[in-house]
Order: C-alpha cells, then structure tokens, then sequence
C-alpha cells in the first residue's frame, strides 16, 4: 500500500488546495486527515481564537468524515503518525511564520530520520512570501513598489477540488475537538468551507462599489472574508480569480488589500523579529508609558471618544472590527495615551476572528509609526475629526454606543459640547491636542 499524511494547519478546506491534491496522488491507498493541536499555539490562544479554531475544525471533520486530531508536540506527533500508517510523504501546505517555519524545520528533520519527505505545496498567500523581490534580489519595504511587482510576478490560478480522498486514520482513538466557547457575550460569524463560500459569493456582485464604502463603518457593506482567509477556510486565489473578471474601481481596491496581506506576510518572512520588536528600530527609544488607566478605558470601551470606544466595543461583540476603525484606536492608544504598540496588538490577537500574525502586528506597526511605507509617526489622528469624516451621521458609533442613541448628529462625536451631555457616557480621558502636542514632543526626542 501506498499512503500519506495531509496535516493541516492554516488551509482548513477542500476547494482550492494543492497541497491536497498533492497528498491524495502520493498516497492513493489511503490519506490520513490530520491535525495537531499544538500545545506551544492551543496553551498561547485567547478564547475568540479557540472558539473560532474549534468551529472550523468541526466544519473540516465533518467534510472528511473525521479528521484525525491528536494533541502534543508537532515534532513527535507527525512522524508517529507517518510510521503509524507507513506514509511514504506527509504534505503541508507551507507556514512562512516565524514559529511555523521553526516548527516546520523540526518536523522535516524528526521525518528525514524515517526517509519520509515532508513535501510543501503552495501557501496561504496569493504569491508566497519570499517570491516577490527588487531586481538585485532584496526584499520590498514599501507597498507600492512591491504591489507593482507583485502583480506582475502574478499567481497561479486556483486548483481544482478535491471531490473524494481515499481518507484512512492510525489504529487508536482520535483526539476529541475540544468545546472551546468564546467570551460571554461574543457573537461569532458563520465559520468553515461552505460559510466562507457562500460569505464571498453574496458579496462579490456589489464589489464595484467596495472603493467608495470601505472607509465607511456605518454601512458595513465590507466583506468580512478576513476571519475565512485567516483560518484558510478560502484561498486568496480563489477571491483573485472573481475580482479580476471585474475590472471596477472597487475589484482594484480589493485587490490591492490582498496584496497588502501579501505584503506583511513577505514582510514578517524577511523581518521575523517584527513579530514582537520595532521594525525600525530607533522607536525603541522612545518614551512610552506603562499601561494604566487610559489603557484599561480603551480596552473596554469608555475612553469618551466616541469612534474609539465604538471599535472597541465592535471589538468585544463580534471579535472584529471594521479596518479604518482599526487604524483609529491603535493611533489613540500609541499617540494619545502613549503606550506601546504591542499592549494593543496582544489585546488585538486575544479578540480578533481574524487576528493574522503579520497582518495585525504590522498594521499596528504602520499606524504606530514605526513600521514599513511612509507613515510618519507626526501622522496622529484625530478621533473625532476621523468620527465625523468617515462615520458623520453616527450610525456606527449609535449601533455600538447606545448611550449616544439621542444625541443629536452634530454632538455625535463630541457629545461632551452637547447643551445635555448624557449623563451614562464617560468625559474624554485626554485631551487630544494636549496629547498630540506630547506625542511629537517625544518623537522629536528620537529624531
């Protein structure tokens, strides 16, 4: 008999997945549906991203009619499999992460020990990280430029479904799927194969007007696809193959999103001490403040800043926030509150559906300040002037704030100059251009 191993990991489908395919042609008496609940990434999740991990998992073993979960340290657990079976490959699709790629590495040495490859096939990227580079061969640190190249490097075209698999599992018993629930209160998206699916398809007819309303939170007319690209429930290629066909302004800002996830990943591949330190390093000396008061404000919710604590609540309701608003909050906890990017990245991946590794940290890094592209720390945003420009009749902020329910649009986002401020909603914890003048103070201090 001629066998394999599939271990998933952040490709959690059938559509669209090559390192499948490779599998079930390597072993065409059988494939193991394998998964390793990884102590080192299981012990370090928060419960939004258990909960979500766990939906998903459920939603595959019931497409394979149950996957084989076993729970240890990746290093023992596949090649043990692999002589279980007596596989003549174990198939991955590649982690370009620090730790997967670490991780990775051991594995293929623990397997080399049994003369079984560990064959990589494809990634979780449009183009993987270390493919688009300048002419003399170094990586991009800035987007456009690498967007350029990127859509001239080009990507190959989704693969066909795996429509059946010769699936076998190890003699013993599998490891349970663990009941992992989200945070009272938290509502979770639809998540696996067919959710991502039938997510993307409903939205896709409307792309040609995604340009003119992704800025807008009030319309949450975005396509929240990012919690399915980060679980690998959908590949980006398959979204490419849909938006090309499209050419409107909106398909190319899309587009043009996908590459920036493409982007931060290439980045972190390249910078992997990123993860956690200064991509430009001359922010390290720079003073901040240990969080407090205004920090625990912020992460609830109650800071007086209507857009903020808008994000923030979104935040802990839905285990997602809309991506401006984003770019917002992280600006208030850097700039006005003056705490270190990496207290608000760390709450970020305990609460985000889709906290991506690269994607988070580096978009904290971007708005920071100290990341890639011309973001100048001096770039501080206003919270209420953000308010007013992209959410102006308060839609947003009166869904998530009901205690700004009946204030009038003009006080909305500074209900604190209202004739009657509402008596339930906190005064602004700062004063913003006190803070801003103080932000650029300290950045001078570096320069």
């Amino acid at each position: 008999m001629t066998t394999s191993v599939m271990w998933f990991r952040r490709d959690l489908r059938l559509h669209d997945q090559p390192a499948l395919r490779e599998a079930v042609e390597a072993g065409p008496d059988g494939v193991v549906p394998l998964f390793v609940l990884d102590d080192r990434l299981w012990d370090t999740a928060g419960p939004v991203r258990r909960a979500s991990l766990a939906a998903v998992l459920r939603d595959l073993s019931d497409r394979v009619d149950g996957l084989h979960v076993v729970h240890g340290d990746p290093r023992t657990e596949v090649p043990r499999i692999a002589r279980a079976v007596e596989a003549s490959s174990v198939h991955v699709s590649a982690d370009h992460g620090p730790y997967g790629a670490r991780r990775d590495e051991a594995v293929e040495q623990a397997l080399a020990e049994l003369e079984v490859p560990l064959v990589r096939t494809g990634s979780a990227y449009a183009v993987s990280p270390g493919r688009v580079t300048k002419p003399d061969g170094s990586p991009y640190r800035v987007f456009t430029p690498f967007y350029r190249a990127w859509r001239e490097h080009g990507w190959r075209a989704p693969a066909p479904a795996v429509r059946s698999a010769p699936w076998i599992r190890p003699e013993g018993r599998t490891h349970r799927i663990p009941d992992a629930d989200g945070p009272a209160g938290l509502d979770l998206p639809a998540l696996g194969e067919e959710a991502a699916r039938r997510r993307w398809h409903a939205w896709v007819d409307d792309v040609a007007d995604y340009d003119d309303i992704r800025n807008l939170p009030g319309r949450d007319e975005t396509s929240r696809m990012s919690p399915h690209l980060k679980w690998g429930t959908i590949h980006p290629r398959t979204l490419l193959a849909d938006l090309v066909s499209r050419r409107s302004d909106g398909a190319e800002a899309y587009v043009r999103e996908l590459a920036f996830r493409d982007f931060y990943a290439d980045v972190l591949h390249h910078r992997p001490d990123s993860a956690r330190g200064y991509y430009d390093r001359k922010f390290e000396k720079m003073r901040y403040d240990e969080p407090g008061d205004g920090f625990e404000a912020w992460r609830a919710g109650t800071t007086g800043f209507p857009i903020v604590d808008a994000g923030m609540r979104q935040l802990r309701g839905e285990g997602w926030m809309h991506n401006r608003v984003r770019m917002i909050v992280a600006s208030f906890l850097v700039k006005d509150l003056h705490v270190e990017w990496q207290h608000g990245a760390a709450h970020f991946l305990d609460w985000l559906v889709d906290g991506d590794l690269a994607s988070n940290q580096h978009g904290w890094q971007w708005t920071a300040g100290c990341g890639t592209d011309a973001s100048p720390y001096f770039r501080v945003f206003n919270p209420t002037a953000q308010g007013a420009k992209f959410d102006p009749d308060g839609t947003y902020v009166r869904r998530w704030v009901p205690e700004l329910r009946d204030v009038e649009t003009r006080f909305v986002h500074e209900p604190w100059k209202a004739p009657t401020p509402p008596s339930d909603y906190p005064a602004p914890v700062v004063d913003h251009a006190e803070e801003r003048r103080e932000s650029l103070t300290r950045y001078e201090e570096i320069r």
